[in-house]
């Protein structure tokens, strides 16, 4: 067991989630309409376990620049696209409905203050969005299926970037840049759990950018298989991957740099999970921990190779990239 914290291409669907965020920018300097740039968006559509995620496509578009518009609009009962066009300050974390695309519009879109909790929802799409200063999470997922957390800048969170617990399953969280922040994703949030998680807790991390992140990224107990493919971990803290608690990891064509513990089998007082890995490219890091049984993952995808995946997602996670 390790110490306690301390100091895919997917090659369409990469093309798709680019060109849509293109077009997000273009056709807005260009002057169409509020419902074309949400059919761009919608028209990339995510990949691996929560590839059936549509959010708010096929139902009304509006644009926000308050927040007391923004929590009117994310928690109505319609299915909706919510453009964020502005800072939005939240005091408290924000309930999210079902059936939402929640977009920053350019780079315009940002939270501050708290985050987004999707709790007991389904069918959820968070993009293109600035988040920097909660009180708690920026973004917490539970009870809740089918979400989408893709192309977003999370830092400075009281707690974490990206949470994801109790029975919540089929999410992709992708193209994210996370930094200055300590705990940054939690997959399961206790060892006491396992009547809840277990059978659930199915999430692919595709081409995130943990930059200089401390731990937890991410820190997984009970999904089985948890699919971590194409990221890069530049300058990490304390550790990258942890499986814990029965957990069953594939840690695939990722891009290792500075950092000392790439991955690893049992984190703090949980016990240990399983861990394979496989592809990926290390510099000046060394792999990790590896040992027990994970499940096949289950959708169809090919891997970019990990030497490349430095300069792919330096180019193209955060908000606004292409």
């Amino acid at each position: 067991m390790r110490r306690t914290s301390a100091r895919f291409t997917l090659a369409g669907a990469t093309a798709a989630s680019a060109a849509a965020l293109a077009l997000i920018g273009a056709s807005t300097a260009s002057g169409s309409t509020a419902a074309e740039d949400s059919t761009a968006i919608a028209a990339a559509g995510p990949v691996g376990f929560g590839a059936a995620t549509t959010g708010g496509a096929g139902g009304s578009t509006v644009t926000v620049t308050t927040a007391s518009a923004f929590i009117s609009a994310v928690q109505s009962s319609t299915t909706q696209t919510v453009r964020v066009n502005g800072t939005i300050a939240l005091t408290s974390m924000t309930k999210v409905a079902s059936n939402k695309t929640i977009v920053g519009v350019g780079t315009a879109g940002k939270i501050t203050g708290s985050g987004l909790n999707v709790a007991s929802v389904s069918n959820v799409i968070i993009q293109n969005l600035t988040f920097t200063g909660s009180n708690d999470d920026a973004i917490n997922v539970q009870y809740s299926t089918n979400v989408w957390i893709d192309h977003n800048d999370i830092s400075d969170a009281y707690d974490g970037a990206v949470d994801i617990k109790r029975a919540s399953t089929n999410i992709t969280v992708s193209w994210n840049r996370t930094h200055d922040q300590d705990k940054n994703m939690l997959l399961g949030h206790s060892d006491d759990n396992s009547s809840e998680d277990t059978g659930k807790l199915k999430v692919t991390y595709d081409h995130n950018w943990f930059d200089g992140t401390t731990q937890r990224n991410p820190r997984v107990r009970f999904g089985n298989p948890v699919h971590v493919l194409n990221n890069y971990f530049s300058d990490i803290g304390s550790y990258g991957v942890a499986s814990t608690e029965n957990a069953g990891v594939l840690v695939e064509g990722n891009y290792f740099e500075n950092t000392d513990d790439t991955y690893h089998l049992g984190e703090g007082d949980s016990d240990e999970g399983s861990l394979a890995a496989k592809n990926n490219c290390f510099v000046n890091s060394t792999a990790g921990q590896t040992g027990g049984s994970v499940a096949s993952i289950p959708y169809s995808y090919t891997a970019e190779s990990a030497c490349s995946v430095k300069a792919t997602v330096t180019a193209g996670a955060g908000v606004g990239k292409i």
